[in-house]
């Protein structure tokens, strides 16, 4: 007898999965290999409409702005109508600026922020009332090891990553009584366009890390399916660390 998928037909918003080679366009491909319908929630200038056609009738593109509440309203009851009210939220969208304080203008801080801060926030803020009608839902926020620690972080990134850590620690503290499971993860150095620099850049970085490699996008998604699904049942305002020691 066949056993049941991790995520069999269950909903699944992914922001920024629409980028070729990111870690989101992994996470929407394993999920939907794992029974999941999966939303590419991504700018329409994105990859995302063309990703998720390649996922056939376990794939839906909607154009989303994480920064919009409008949007972030409108994305979720077009997935309601379309399927259902999501039952798992991955916020994956996020910008880099590896620039030090004093290199940050005001207005690259607030972008910066915007997106990665308070896109995570909105996005969980329209999804969190269906999931509490629900009595169910799990929510998985990408933070970033640059939020674990101060020496040698862009600054704008590092604050909007450890702001994202500590929002997943309150919203799993609050939402836990609904059935509603909040975890982050913070990968290390993974080889996706948000990179730049190239192999070069890779290989130069994959030096400062014990295992001597970079991660692939594909490792990473391993986890989040593991924070999505009944495996993690009992798992709730953790962040998982995965940088192959990195930061040990």
């Amino acid at each position: 007898m066949n056993q049941p998928l991790p995520l069999q037909d269950r909903v699944a918003i992914i922001t920024g999965a629409g980028s070729r080679g990111g870690q989101g366009e992994a996470e929407a491909r394993l999920f939907a290999e794992n029974g999941a319908r999966v939303v590419i929630a991504d700018l329409p200038g994105s990859e995302g409409a063309a990703i998720a056609a390649e996922l056939g009738d376990r794939g839906l593109f909607v154009d989303l702005d994480v920064t919009s509440e409008e949007a972030w309203t409108a994305c979720v009851a077009h997935v309601a109508e379309h399927w259902a009210h999501p039952d798992i939220l991955v916020n994956n969208a996020g910008v880099w600026l590896a620039k030090r304080l004093e290199e940050t203008s005001a207005a690259e801080f607030r972008r910066v922020v915007e997106i990665n801060e308070t896109g995570t926030f909105l996005g969980m803020a329209a999804v969190v009332e269906g999931m509490k009608e629900r009595r169910s839902g799990a929510i998985v926020n990408i933070c970033s090891v640059a939020g674990m620690k101060g020496g040698g972080q862009p600054f704008a990134y590092a604050a909007s990553k450890w702001a994202v850590r500590g929002m997943t620690r309150v919203a799993a503290y609050d939402l836990a009584p609904f059935g509603i499971r909040v975890n982050s993860i913070s990968p290390g150095v993974v080889a996706t366009p948000m990179i730049g620099g190239g192999p070069e850049e890779l290989e130069r970085l994959a030096s400062f890390i014990p295992s001597g490699r970079v991660a692939e996008p594909r490792e990473i998604a391993t986890v989040a399916l593991f924070l999505a699904s009944d495996a993690s049942s009992y798992v709730s305002g953790i962040e998982v660390t995965a940088d192959a020691a990195l930061t040990a």
